[in-house]
């Protein structure tokens, strides 16, 4: 049971890490969309650089969890 959990949730912060690193515009007009249903108005100074640190956040999902995947396989070997 613990492995399929660690499995899931693995695979979701992988998911999730792509999406942040492949799609960060998606990403941003998603927030923006969040943002306007509950009233507030959320636009970034600099689009590049809003694109960039969202890539950034992603490869900083994916790289912990990729260590964390390798550390959990070691010890359950």
């Amino acid at each position: 049971m613990l492995v399929v959990l660690s499995v899931s949730i693995f695979a979701v912060c992988l998911a999730v890490g792509f999406f942040l690193l492949l799609r960060p515009e998606l990403v941003i007009e998603m927030q923006r969309r969040f943002y306007a249903l509950i009233n507030w108005r959320m636009e970034p100074i600099s689009m590049e650089k809003e694109i960039r640190n969202t890539r950034i956040m992603g490869g900083a999902l994916i790289v912990p969890t990729l260590v964390v995947i390798v550390l959990f396989i070691v010890a359950n070997v």
